[in-house]
């Protein structure tokens, strides 16, 4: 099924030339809206057509695929927060769609370009009819990550006989992201810092220590920096590795702060139930095989011995939208803001 991505308004150009200085003396504007993530959700026109949750809505199973995921995250939650929870039903998992957009040019008037989605948690507490605040930043997505890695990074190492990173790779995209986290808007809808939950590197080796969080599960060390984490680092972040109960691979935690202290153990096993069920959807071979992780674990995507589950996933559209909106980010965001952009960047204290 081939997607067609909508392109946002054109912006007359020369309107906002005029008020870069503006633009850099003052914060940028952030505007979140909030979509609820159920078995009705349809994607919106603007939303990034790369995230597992678009990825899952569409075509002739999508509201069956929906459920299936849904039902797969409600049970995962309530088989970790199985205290005081006998039938394994007292919690249910609330998913909302976070789509944040970026205006620069205050001056001119909003010119909301796409820029992050990410998916938050809630959950509902049966038991006590009371809703539990969850966590931010699960699927994180961005448009400038896209180009990032789909577009320059891939240009950037064309016809070279050995792999390399630009130089300033990831800065621009650091920097937003930290200046969104920083931001009054960040602050008025979440009480924490996100949590970004990924897969762990497949060319990277993985080994298990002593340490075991009573949530998180045991923690693994890896052998060395990946790009992403390299990446992740310019937006703050810091990564730890862990293998929750039941699990067979390990997840990368991708934080600021403190992970062990700073975050309930609800809002933990929220994002642990909601990534893990993504990661089986999409990355079977490691999330969904058939024997788990031993001391010294190298994920392998041509791992032959795993199960699939009952939800539809198209990994080569996945990849293929990753470039297109990648070019997308190019053409709408990265090169006609680009003198605000650097300019922006280079007088950033983040």
């Amino acid at each position: 099924m081939r997607v067609t991505i909508v392109e946002a308004p054109r912006i007359n150009e020369n309107k906002y030339m005029e008020n870069i200085q503006d633009t850099i003396k003052n914060d940028l504007v952030f505007t979140l809206n909030s979509t609820c993530l159920d078995e009705n959700y349809h994607p919106a026109s603007q939303t990034r057509l790369t995230t597992n949750f678009a990825n899952l809505a569409r075509g002739d199973n999508r509201q069956q695929n929906l459920r299936n995921a849904l039902n797969m995250i409600n049970n995962r939650f309530n088989a970790l927060a199985h205290l005081d929870n006998p039938k394994g039903d007292r919690y249910l998992v609330e998913l909302e769609i976070i789509t944040v957009t970026l205006s620069i040019d205050k001056k001119n008037g909003s010119n909301d370009l796409p820029m992050i989605e990410v998916l938050k948690t809630n959950i509902f507490d049966r038991q006590t009819n009371q809703h539990i605040e969850g966590i931010a930043g699960n699927n994180f997505s961005s448009y400038v990550r896209d180009y990032d890695f789909s577009v320059l990074l891939i240009e950037y190492n064309k016809n070279k006989s050995s792999f390399t990173v630009p130089e300033n790779f990831g800065d621009l995209h650091g920097k937003l992201y930290k200046s969104f986290v920083s931001s009054d808007t960040y602050k008025e809808h979440f009480k924490m810092s996100p949590i970004i939950c990924l897969s762990i590197s497949s060319n990277k080796t993985y080994t298990r220590t002593e340490y075991q969080h009573p949530v998180l599960g045991f923690e693994y060390l890896q052998d060395q920096y990946s790009i992403t984490d390299e990446y992740f680092s310019k937006m703050g972040l810091k990564v730890r590795f862990f293998m929750p109960q039941n699990s067979v691979a390990p997840m990368a935690f991708y934080h600021s702060g403190d992970l062990l202290t700073d975050y309930t153990d609800l809002g933990l096993i929220s994002s642990i139930s909601t990534m893990e069920t993504f990661q089986k959807i999409y990355r079977p071979e490691i999330y969904n095989a058939n024997s788990v992780a031993g001391q010294i674990y190298q994920p392998n995507l041509k791992h032959e011995d795993y199960s699939l589950t009952r939800v539809e996933y198209d990994r080569v559209e996945r990849s293929r939208l990753a470039v297109e909106q990648g070019k997308y980010a190019e053409e709408h965001f990265i090169k006609p803001y680009q003198d605000i952009l650097e300019q922006w960047s280079a007088n950033s204290a983040l």
